[in-house]
């Protein structure tokens, strides 16, 4: 099969300057601004594209996430600019039914804004559809740097495992994975370490010195939570996206890592073929995401499984409610249970407070609170 046009580009670029990195590679195949996987005009997700969401299960994850941003709220003191800012929105599910929940059932009223962060712009066009009756209420930026410094909530959902990451993997010692050529197309080299950060996470977080063992290191999420800071006045970061505390993902068990590509709802660890057309994902080490936050002053308010995080938030309730008002919410129970025991065991939640109050809990960690663990 020959290269499509982004393998060409990506064959290029190695011809000219020698290995990149996996790090730089994935970047590429994913936002590539005219080739990415993330940037073109196909659809990635529901059934006709190559996996699904929380939000696309079923519309009560964005109710029970409404709760739980209506309790934020509520903390922060209902300050008349509170801002909901979501971070990749996909097809616009979670921001319709958190939209929708939030205007009729909690009857939230005046100047409040929901924003949306989105570099593509075939996304950007599947929201503004999706989200027709909240015209007004949603802002649309295509990056971080230029959304106005604001007080109220962060919501990303299943975004930090798509930032590239460095692969790692150890010899004699240490090595970083890079992507070269050879007659049959790309292939691995090793080298030593692009930077000192990896050499400094690789000693915080004790990646078995094991040989051959191979994980990967997501260093974006730094950069993410330090521009996070530059805008988030008061406020809190919620997190949702399936990994491990540390002693979890850097176990003597997980020697390859967590690498998988996504194509047509099917999974492989080959991120070598159908270049720019497959999703390329990692897990999200939690305990980084907890220990880089508070570097910068967000204090970590809670960890648990997605599951237990909607059961605190009143998943019973508002079934119980459904049922009661509408018999045929019955049917809807088998998607619901995967929010709950699908995605809601391999899932986690993590919410982090930027701010000078003094906080005890919130109520999705009602019933567990796995803070220790990180």
């Amino acid at each position: 099969m020959s290269p499509n046009r982004l393998e060409q580009i990506i064959r290029q670029r190695i011809k000219s300057s020698g290995p990149i990195t996996f790090e730089a590679y994935m970047e590429m195949c994913l936002y590539h601004r005219d080739f990415g996987y993330y940037m073109t005009e196909k659809s990635r997700t529901g059934p006709q594209g190559d996996f699904y969401t929380s939000p696309h299960l079923h519309p009560i994850f964005g109710w029970l996430l409404a709760n739980q941003v209506d309790e934020i709220k509520r903390i922060l003191g209902n300050p008349a600019g509170f801002t909901v800012l979501e971070i990749g929105a996909g097809k616009g599910f979670l921001a319709q039914s958190l939209l929708d929940f939030a205007q009729r059932k909690l009857k939230w009223k005046g100047s409040w804004k929901y924003i949306i962060v989105e570099k593509s712009h075939r996304a950007v066009k599947e929201q503004m559809t999706q989200l027709k009756t909240h015209v007004g209420r949603v802002e649309w930026k295509t990056s971080l740097e230029e959304v106005d410094p604001f007080c109220g909530c962060v919501i990303s959902n299943e975004l930090l495992d798509a930032f590239p990451v460095h692969l790692v993997e150890m010899n004699d010692q240490f090595q970083e994975i890079y992507v070269s050529l050879d007659n049959s197309g790309f292939n691995e080299v090793r080298g030593d370490l692009s930077n000192t950060v990896l050499n400094n996470y690789i000693n915080q977080y004790k990646i078995p010195p094991i040989k051959g063992y191979r994980t990967e290191i997501n260093l974006n999420i730094w950069e993410y939570l330090r521009q996070l800071d530059n805008i988030l006045s008061e406020g809190f970061v919620i997190s949702i996206d399936y990994g491990y505390a540390a002693q979890e993902y850097y176990t003597t068990e997980r020697n390859r890592g967590s690498l998988l590509c996504y194509h047509k709802h099917r999974a492989s660890d080959n991120p070598y073929r159908y270049v720019g057309e497959q999703d390329i994902t990692a897990h999200v080490n939690f305990s980084s995401l907890k220990n880089w936050g508070a570097v910068l002053g967000m204090k970590p308010m809670g960890y648990c499984s997605q599951g237990t995080f909607l059961a605190s938030l009143g998943i019973d309730e508002i079934v119980s409610t459904e049922l009661v008002s509408n018999p045929n919410f019955q049917t809807e129970m088998l998607k619901i249970k995967g929010l709950l025991f699908g995605m809601g065991d391999s899932h986690q939640v993590m919410i982090q407070y930027k701010g000078s109050r003094d906080l005890t809990g919130l109520r999705g960690f009602k019933l567990k609170n796995r803070l220790g663990r990180l």
